[in-house]
C-alpha cells in the first residue's frame, strides 16, 4: 500500500533521528529548497519530460534541468532516471513526490486565502480566444448586470491551467477533459458544421446538397484537413474538392468572421456561432452535422474550496449556454 507523506515522516523520524533530535532543529539546521526547484520537479515528475515541464513553467529546459539537479544534490539522492527516450521517476523520486506535492499545495491555498481578501471583488477568467471572442466577450454583460461591484478580469490563452501561479481564479479550455490534476465541466456537447453568410452569392437553394459546396470557397482552421476529414466522415466523396483552395486561419474565429462577411462556408463548432446564427449573420447552408472531438469546458482547482464568485461565474455561464 503507498504510504502516506505523515506515515513517511513519521518512519523517518523514529529510524534516522535521534530521540533528541526534534523536527523543530531539523528545520533550523537544515535550509529548505526552493519553490522553483520544488516545481520543476512536481511538473517533470506529473509530465515526464523536463521539456514539458519547461514549456508548462515558461522555463527553458535547461533552466528546468539545473533545478532538478540542485535539488538532487541537496537529497544526496538521485530523482529520476534519465532514459534514451524520457525519464522515470527513481524509488526516492516516487517518495518525495507527494511531500513536494503537500508543500506547493499549501502554498498555493495559502496565498489564495491571503490574496482573496484583498480581491474579494475580483474574478480573473482564462479563456480560450476563440471562445472568448465568440462568445464570453459579447455575452458577459448579463453576468456583470448581476454583478455590478465585482471586478471582472478576462485573459484570453490557450496555454496549460496553472492555478498555483495564482493569477487565474478559472479557466475554460478547448479539449477533451483530461485534465486529472483539475476540476472540469463540459459546457456542452458539440456539433460541427458549415456555416456561411446568408448574403454570399450565390443564393442558397433549398435543394442545395452536401456535394454542392465543392463550388464555393471553403475557409479553413489552422490546416487543411479538417474539412477534408468532416466531408469523409460525413460518407461524401471528395475527388471533387480542391482543399488547397481557400484561405487558411490560425484561429477558428476568424475563419467564422471572414465567413460572416460573406468570403466563404466556415467549418465551425455549435458554441462558437451560436451567436452569429441566432442574429442571422450566419446561416447552415446544408443540415448535415456530427459530433465534434473536442468541447469547451470549465476548469476549476482541485481539492479547494471555491469562491462565491467562481461559483456564480459557473452557474451562469453554464445555465446560459445550455438553454441555447
Amino acid at each position: 500500500m503507498l504510504e502516506t507523506p505523515h506515515d513517511l515522516q513519521n518512519q523517518l523520524r523514529c529510524r534516522y533521528l535521534a530521540p533528541w533530535i526534534t523536527m523543530d532543529r531539523l528545520r533550523k539546521s537544515m535550509p529548505l529548497p526552493s519553490t522553483a526547484s520544488l516545481r520543476a520537479f512536481e511538473a517533470s515528475s506529473r509530465l515526464l519530460s523536463f521539456t514539458n515541464a519547461a514549456h508548462e513553467l515558461s522555463q527553458t529546459q535547461g533552466a528546468i534541468s539545473h533545478q532538478i539537479r540542485d535539488l538532487e544534490a541537496r537529497l544526496d539522492q538521485q530523482l529520476f532516471n534519465r532514459l534514451p527516450k524520457g525519464i522515470t521517476l527513481t524509488d526516492t523520486g516516487q517518495q518525495y513526490l507527494p511531500y513536494a506535492r503537500e508543500a506547493l499545495d499549501k502554498l498555493y491555498e495559502a496565498e489564495r486565502i491571503i490574496r482573496s481578501r484583498d480581491l474579494d471583488n475580483v474574478l480573473t477568467v482564462s479563456c480560450s480566444p476563440n471562445f472568448a471572442q465568440k462568445w464570453l466577450a459579447p455575452s458577459i454583460g448579463s453576468f456583470l448586470s448581476q454583478q455590478p461591484s465585482l471586478d471582472l478580469r478576462i485573459s484570453a490563452s490557450s496555454e496549460p491551467v496553472d492555478f498555483r501561479a495564482g493569477d487565474i481564479d478559472v479557466a475554460i479550455r478547448h479539449g477533451d477533459g483530461c485534465w486529472p490534476d483539475q476540476e472540469v465541466t463540459r459546457l456542452c456537447r458539440e456539433r460541427v458544421f458549415p456555416v456561411c453568410s446568408p448574403h454570399m452569392q450565390p443564393k442558397w437553394r433549398s435543394d442545395e446538397s452536401i456535394e454542392d459546396l465543392r463550388m464555393y470557397t471553403l475557409l479553413h482552421d489552422q490546416q487543411r484537413e479538417g474539412w477534408s476529414h468532416w466531408l469523409r466522415g460525413m460518407g461524401v466523396n471528395t475527388t471533387a474538392f480542391n482543399f488547397d483552395f481557400g484561405p487558411v486561419f490560425s484561429q477558428t474565429s476568424l475563419a467564422i468572421d471572414s465567413a460572416v462577411a460573406g468570403q466563404g462556408i466556415a467549418l465551425a463548432q455549435t458554441t462558437l456561432v451560436t451567436l452569429d446564427l441566432k442574429a442571422g449573420r450566419l446561416i447552415r447552408p446544408v443540415q448535415e452535422d456530427s459530433d465534434a472531438d473536442f468541447s469547451y469546458w470549465i476548469i476549476c482547482p482541485k481539492g479547494c474550496k471555491l469562491t462565491n464568485e467562481i461559483v456564480q461565474f459557473k452557474q451562469w455561464l453554464l445555465g446560459l449556454i445550455q438553454s441555447g
